[in-house]
């Protein structure tokens, strides 16, 4: 039921850049929309998981920080009811800036909580269930924002969209959040010491580096995610700049993305029991790493639709296995502050990829950065390629299981 409601919100989330361009944001504001988040979780991702650490039970954390995340789309659409246009891109930004704050919570306590409910035997089940709950809904519902948005004059197409579903999916992710059952912990005092916070930086890097499994695939990760932090904020500008397509065709190209997601939830499962992570791991993040390239030469509304759908099958196994792959190798004790440095890095990245993608797009086009981002992940599947280690630290979780 969580999933329920946050799927209602992604049915609206493809719009919100798409949205932002209509309004006349230039390309800069729109990477701003992907790196404002980022640098709140910079500076905010370790404290927020060692304020996690010292609590018995993060659930309530986990449920107020969704709800307040997922409300900042109905003040997209407040924003853009109350104020001309100028300002209201600048309340956006403003109320995206706001709401990374309890994102940057949200971010590690969603591994630590989905890890403990599902533990090393379920996550891809867990996961693949619960994402699928949120493709359904999100597929579903995007088709109908796609005609409010096409039927409905603008910018009230737009406002009516954000302000309803976003009030439905945090009011219902809220309430039934909030009935998720975990046994209490005790409060983890690894990482809490009266020394001064530099020698506590010392220890947790020296903790960091003796987990080498856990080093060796964050590094691979950040290497392949820079790539998608440099096309996340491109897509949008693509579809409405250059395919020049309407709302109702950019929904059916996230309602394809949101189909096929499902088929890839229901795939990967069984070819990892079949085939291991590993297999999952090249296969996914090589097809992955050809989107942004293939976007680039594609100029027609009917490709992009298909293209963006059959990729979506293979997005579905990145997100398992990545979500996996690091919780395979996080230790129990201090897992959430483990996660929070994951998490913190990827944050940088998220500042800096946008930012360079939309201002390269002034010297090589759209098309250019998107095909940059094809080769950064690119040689990030490269070092999955080249690691015999994955064998190792599976069996070595397995083993310390």
């Amino acid at each position: 039921m969580d999933a329920l409601g946050v799927g209602l919100v992604m049915a609206v989330t493809p719009f919100l850049a798409v949205f932002l361009t209509r309004l006349g944001a230039t390309n800069q504001q729109v990477g701003l929309l992907s790196a404002i988040p980022g640098i709140v979780g910079l500076f905010l991702g370790l404290v927020m998981a060692g304020f996690l650490q010292t609590r018995r039970n993060i659930v309530p954390w986990y449920s107020g920080a969704r709800f307040i995340r997922l409300l900042t789309y109905g003040g997209v659409g407040l924003a853009s009811l109350l104020l001309p246009a100028e300002y209201a891109i600048r309340a956006i930004l403003a109320m995206v800036l706001i709401s990374s704050i309890p994102q940057a919570l949200l971010s590690v306590a969603f591994s630590v909580m989905m890890n403990a409910i599902a533990g090393p035997e379920h996550r891809f089940a867990l996961l693949s269930r619960r994402w699928s709950t949120i493709a359904i809904v999100g597929a579903a519902m995007t088709l109908v924002v796609g005609q409010i948005l096409d039927r409905v004059p603008f910018p009230l197409n737009y406002e009516i969209a954000f302000i309803s579903f976003a009030a439905a999916g945090a009011v219902i992710s809220l309430v039934f959040s909030r009935r998720i059952d975990l046994p209490e912990t005790e409060p983890d005092a690894t990482f809490e010491r009266s020394e001064p916070w530099m020698g506590q930086i010392g220890d947790l890097a020296k903790a960091i580096w003796a987990e080498k499994p856990y080093v060796s695939i964050v590094f691979k990760r950040l290497v392949y995610i820079m790539g998608s932090h440099l096309v996340i904020p491109l897509f949008a500008l693509y579809y409405v700049r250059e395919l020049q397509a309407t709302d109702a065709q950019i929904s059916i190209i996230a309602t394809a993305q949101r189909i096929m997601l499902l088929v890839g939830y229901y795939l990967w499962p069984r070819l990892r029991k079949r085939r291991g992570s590993r297999f999952v791991l090249l296969a996914t993040t090589f097809v992955m790493a050809l989107y942004p390239a293939l976007t680039a030469v594609t100029h027609q509304v009917g490709v992009m639709i298909v293209l963006a759908g059959v990729t979506s099958i293979f997005q579905a196994g990145v997100n398992l296995v990545f979500f996996d792959k690091l919780m395979e190798t996080v230790p129990e004790e201090g897992g959430a502050m483990f996660v929070a440095v994951a998490q913190t890095l990827q944050y940088l990245e998220s500042i800096v990829g946008p930012l360079i993608s939309t201002w390269l797009t002034a010297y090589i086009g759209l098309g250019g950065a998107l095909i940059l981002g094809t080769c950064v992940r690119l040689a990030g599947f490269g070092l999955f390629l080249s690691d015999r280690g994955n064998r190792e630290s599976r069996g070595r979780a397995a083993a310390s299981g």
